[in-house]
Protein backbone atom coordinates (compact mmCIF):
# COMPACT_ATOMS: atom_id res chain seq x y z
CA UNK A 1 0.00 0.00 0.00
CA UNK A 2 1.67 3.16 -1.37
CA UNK A 3 0.51 6.55 0.73
CA UNK A 4 0.41 9.33 -1.02
CA UNK A 5 1.31 12.37 1.11
CA UNK A 6 1.98 15.86 0.58
CA UNK A 7 2.80 19.10 3.65
CA UNK A 8 4.85 18.39 6.81
CA UNK A 9 3.57 15.36 9.51
CA UNK A 10 3.16 16.95 13.04
CA UNK A 11 6.88 15.65 14.46
CA UNK A 12 8.31 18.06 11.32
CA UNK A 13 6.67 20.96 12.15
CA UNK A 14 7.02 20.10 16.43
CA UNK A 15 11.05 20.11 15.74
CA UNK A 16 11.23 23.37 13.56
CA UNK A 17 9.12 25.09 16.19
CA UNK A 18 11.79 23.87 18.75
CA UNK A 19 14.97 25.02 16.77
CA UNK A 20 13.29 28.61 16.52
CA UNK A 21 12.65 28.92 20.01
CA UNK A 22 16.27 27.48 20.88
CA UNK A 23 17.54 30.28 18.47
CA UNK A 24 15.28 32.71 19.73
CA UNK A 25 16.26 31.76 23.49
CA UNK A 26 19.89 32.71 22.15
CA UNK A 27 19.09 35.62 20.92
CA UNK A 28 17.20 37.54 22.79
CA UNK A 29 19.44 38.27 25.78
CA UNK A 30 22.07 39.88 23.60
CA UNK A 31 19.38 41.39 21.97
CA UNK A 32 19.01 42.92 25.10
CA UNK A 33 22.49 43.35 26.25
CA UNK A 34 23.07 45.03 23.20
CA UNK A 35 20.63 47.64 23.76
CA UNK A 36 21.38 48.28 27.92
CA UNK A 37 25.11 49.13 25.84
CA UNK A 38 23.84 51.48 23.31
CA UNK A 39 21.61 53.45 25.73
CA UNK A 40 24.72 53.41 27.73
CA UNK A 41 26.55 55.18 24.91
CA UNK A 42 23.54 57.57 24.09
CA UNK A 43 23.72 58.53 28.00
CA UNK A 44 27.41 59.05 27.62
CA UNK A 45 26.64 61.24 24.38
CA UNK A 46 24.42 63.12 25.85
CA UNK A 47 26.04 64.19 28.74
CA UNK A 48 28.98 65.61 26.65
CA UNK A 49 26.06 67.54 24.80
CA UNK A 50 24.41 68.73 28.15
CA UNK A 51 28.22 70.00 29.45
CA UNK A 52 28.97 72.10 26.34
CA UNK A 53 25.52 73.61 26.02
CA UNK A 54 25.88 74.36 29.93
CA UNK A 55 29.05 76.32 28.47
CA UNK A 56 26.83 78.39 25.59
CA UNK A 57 23.94 79.26 28.28
CA UNK A 58 26.20 80.21 30.73
CA UNK A 59 27.99 82.29 27.89
CA UNK A 60 24.97 83.88 26.82
CA UNK A 61 22.66 83.93 30.52
CA UNK A 62 25.72 84.96 32.40
CA UNK A 63 25.31 82.00 34.87
CA UNK A 64 24.32 78.17 34.33
CA UNK A 65 20.81 77.25 34.25
CA UNK A 66 18.24 76.62 37.37
CA UNK A 67 16.90 73.68 35.72
CA UNK A 68 17.71 71.33 32.60
CA UNK A 69 14.22 72.50 31.33
CA UNK A 70 15.62 76.20 30.75
CA UNK A 71 17.78 74.35 28.05
CA UNK A 72 14.73 73.50 26.34
CA UNK A 73 12.45 74.89 23.27
CA UNK A 74 9.71 77.19 24.61
CA UNK A 75 6.00 76.44 24.37
CA UNK A 76 4.97 78.57 21.29
CA UNK A 77 8.01 80.77 21.26
CA UNK A 78 10.72 81.32 18.87
CA UNK A 79 12.67 84.12 21.02
CA UNK A 80 15.33 82.45 22.79
CA UNK A 81 14.84 83.43 26.97
CA UNK A 82 16.93 82.19 30.10
CA UNK A 83 13.94 80.35 30.68
CA UNK A 84 13.52 78.27 27.33
CA UNK A 85 16.88 78.93 25.31
CA UNK A 86 16.19 76.25 22.50
CA UNK A 87 19.95 74.35 23.05
CA UNK A 88 18.38 71.68 23.34
CA UNK A 89 15.20 69.22 22.13
CA UNK A 90 12.31 68.83 24.32
CA UNK A 91 12.58 65.26 24.73
CA UNK A 92 16.08 66.01 26.58
CA UNK A 93 14.64 69.19 27.93
CA UNK A 94 11.84 67.02 30.09
CA UNK A 95 14.88 64.73 31.68
CA UNK A 96 14.29 61.54 30.07
CA UNK A 97 16.12 60.01 27.03
CA UNK A 98 17.24 56.85 25.52
CA UNK A 99 15.97 54.86 28.86
CA UNK A 100 17.83 56.96 31.43
CA UNK A 101 17.00 59.72 33.72
CA UNK A 102 19.41 62.90 33.91
CA UNK A 103 18.96 64.92 36.63
CA UNK A 104 20.33 68.57 37.38
CA UNK A 105 21.12 70.25 40.57
CA UNK A 106 22.27 73.21 41.23
CA UNK A 107 24.89 73.33 43.27
CA UNK A 108 25.68 76.88 44.05
CA UNK A 109 25.04 80.13 42.90
CA UNK A 110 26.10 84.09 44.08
CA UNK A 111 23.88 86.32 45.28
CA UNK A 112 22.12 87.47 42.42
CA UNK A 113 20.90 84.07 41.35
CA UNK A 114 23.10 83.25 38.72
CA UNK A 115 24.30 79.85 38.84
CA UNK A 116 27.40 79.03 39.39
CA UNK A 117 27.78 75.02 39.87
CA UNK A 118 25.60 72.57 39.14
CA UNK A 119 25.81 68.73 38.88
CA UNK A 120 24.14 66.00 35.85
CA UNK A 121 23.41 62.50 37.02
CA UNK A 122 22.55 60.27 34.00
CA UNK A 123 20.31 56.65 35.83
CA UNK A 124 18.94 54.01 33.98
CA UNK A 125 15.13 54.13 33.83
CA UNK A 126 14.72 50.54 34.65
CA UNK A 127 18.12 49.10 36.45
CA UNK A 128 19.26 46.15 34.74
CA UNK A 129 16.82 46.70 31.64
CA UNK A 130 17.39 50.21 30.01
CA UNK A 131 21.13 50.01 31.68
CA UNK A 132 23.29 49.33 34.32
CA UNK A 133 25.67 52.13 34.68
CA UNK A 134 24.83 55.87 36.28
CA UNK A 135 26.95 58.58 35.32
CA UNK A 136 28.17 61.99 36.91
CA UNK A 137 29.74 65.51 35.21
CA UNK A 138 29.91 68.85 36.41
CA UNK A 139 31.56 72.22 35.22
CA UNK A 140 35.02 70.66 35.01
CA UNK A 141 33.50 68.26 31.71
CA UNK A 142 34.73 65.09 33.06
CA UNK A 143 32.31 62.00 33.14
CA UNK A 144 32.40 59.53 35.94
CA UNK A 145 30.57 56.42 35.61
CA UNK A 146 29.82 53.61 38.40
CA UNK A 147 28.13 49.93 38.33
CA UNK A 148 26.70 49.79 41.80
CA UNK A 149 24.56 52.97 42.60
CA UNK A 150 24.73 56.45 41.59
CA UNK A 151 27.57 57.90 40.37
CA UNK A 152 29.49 61.50 42.23
CA UNK A 153 32.04 63.25 41.80
CA UNK A 154 34.70 60.14 43.50
CA UNK A 155 33.10 57.55 40.43
CA UNK A 156 35.90 56.91 38.19
CA UNK A 157 36.16 58.77 35.04
CA UNK A 158 35.44 57.22 31.94
CA UNK A 159 37.94 57.85 28.87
Amino acid sequence: MKKNSSGFSLIELLIVVAIILIIAAIAIPNLMCSKMTANEAAAVETLRTLTSTMVMYSMSYGGFPHAISDLGPAAGSSIPSSAAADLVDSVLATGNKSGYRFTYAVVSADTAGNVLSYTVTASPVTPGTTGQRCFFTDPSGTIRASNGGSADASSTPIG
